[in-house]
């Protein structure tokens, strides 16, 4: 099949024998095709559409977040809330032909705010009583817009927030473990990049956070990335990475992630993980079954990788990106008690509208489990 430009000019000159009338179609059948069609993705759209929520994108002097939230209202995934000043917004807006209808525009230093921002700085500051965290500081901090935005989350008065164009993903995400705090039952989070390849679905972590996990890190990583995998409706068949396969390698590193496996099978042993193995024994699974007969992962098709260490993860994830082999969504966060997104620089607008779609998908999920007292998947 060609491209939907060239199939339309072919038509119009009559070189094309077979005229294209489903032009919709014809565009996802390329995309199946090419590896690029994504019906989880556009399954989470249909979602999102039929009850949208209210996301508060802190970045809103950033183009591409104006362009992202003027997107979001046009296509009914939320309701947007840009937080910053009504006539900067209303300024590059203006001088990048973006609408504002059907946007809300909070200026968190003005004075109409102050009693909204005393009112957060005191909750913040109760809870963060104990670690010698003083009203008086809390009060300077909602000046700053990503922590008067997670106290909009955290408060309920939003459902989900959108960041990280900006700000320092590392600075922004202990940030977030202070207002919003770790999910129970967890000492660590993390994050997430998932890949849709012409093989199929692959669910890269930790990719921004842990730079050298130790094994008890490693286990909550596996944890999450379990059930963020069951989050986006497939099963999880996990693989614990390293440059070694099953005890090849008694020190550093493999030794680390042979000892997270043993943990996981011990503990979890409905988790479908075994390791450590290479990647390349992790994707081959003809191959790994005949060299490794022994593997909990026999037989099946492994969709998710967990990296020993940052470097490796951050690494692979990019290299993915540049090398075209498929698209990239994320980085989605996993472990934080609401929905905080941190999105990596230079994200382009498409690429920002689909983490507001996980962000309001991950809201009706939360609000799920708060009113109806379920358990989280795990």
């Amino acid at each position: 099949m060609v491209a939907p430009a060239v199939a339309k000019a072919a038509i119009e000159s009559g070189v094309a024998r077979k005229p294209i009338t489903d032009w919709e179609g014809y565009n996802e059948i390329l995309r199946e095709r090419m590896g690029l069609d994504n019906k989880m993705l556009r399954h989470f759209y249909d979602m999102a559409k039929q009850t949208p929520k209210r996301v508060v994108f802190s970045e809103s002097n950033h183009v591409n977040m104006l362009k992202a939230a003027e997107t979001c209202v046009n296509e009914g995934i939320c309701h947007p809330i840009l937080l910053g000043n009504e006539e900067k917004i209303a300024n590059i807006a203006a001088e990048n032909q973006i609408s504002l209808k059907g946007v809300e525009i909070v200026n968190l230093r003005h004075d109409r705010e102050e009693p909204r921002r005393l009112r957060y700085a005191k909750i913040l500051s109760e809870k963060r009583s104990r670690e010698g965290y003083t009203f008086q500081e809390a009060a300077e901090q909602m000046f700053n817009r990503d922590s008067f935005g997670m106290m909009m989350v955290e408060s309920d008065e939003a459902d989900a927030l959108i960041t990280g164009v900006f700000g320092k993903y590392l600075d922004t995400i202990n940030l977030a473990k202070d207002i919003i705090g770790i999910r129970e039952g967890l000492e660590h989070i993390g994050a997430m990049h998932i890949v849709n390849t012409k093989k199929g679905v692959l669910f890269l972590a930790d990719t921004l956070f842990n730079r050298h996990p130790s094994s008890d890190v490693l286990v909550d990583i596996a944890r999450l990335a379990n059930s963020t995998v069951k989050f986006f409706a497939h099963d999880p068949v996990i693989a614990m990475l390293s440059y070694s396969n099953f005890g090849d390698d008694k020190v550093g590193s493999p030794a680390s992630v042979h000892k997270v496996v043993e943990t996981l099978h011990r503990d979890y042993p409905d988790m479908v993980v075994d390791g450590e193995m290479q990647v390349n024994v992790a994707l081959n699974k003809e191959f790994r079954d005949e060299k490794f007969p022994f593997t909990r992962l026999k037989g099946k098709n492994v969709n998710t990788l967990i990296f020993p260490n940052l470097s490796s993860a951050n690494t692979a994830y990019k290299l993915l990106l540049e090398s075209g082999i498929g698209d990239i969504i994320g980085p989605i966060q996993m472990g934080l008690n609401k929905p905080v997104h941190i999105l990596d620089v230079g994200m382009s607008v498409r690429d920002i509208v689909n983490m507001t779609v996980i962000a309001v998908i991950d809201a009706i999920v939360e609000e799920n489990i708060r009113v109806n007292k379920l358990e989280r998947i795990e």
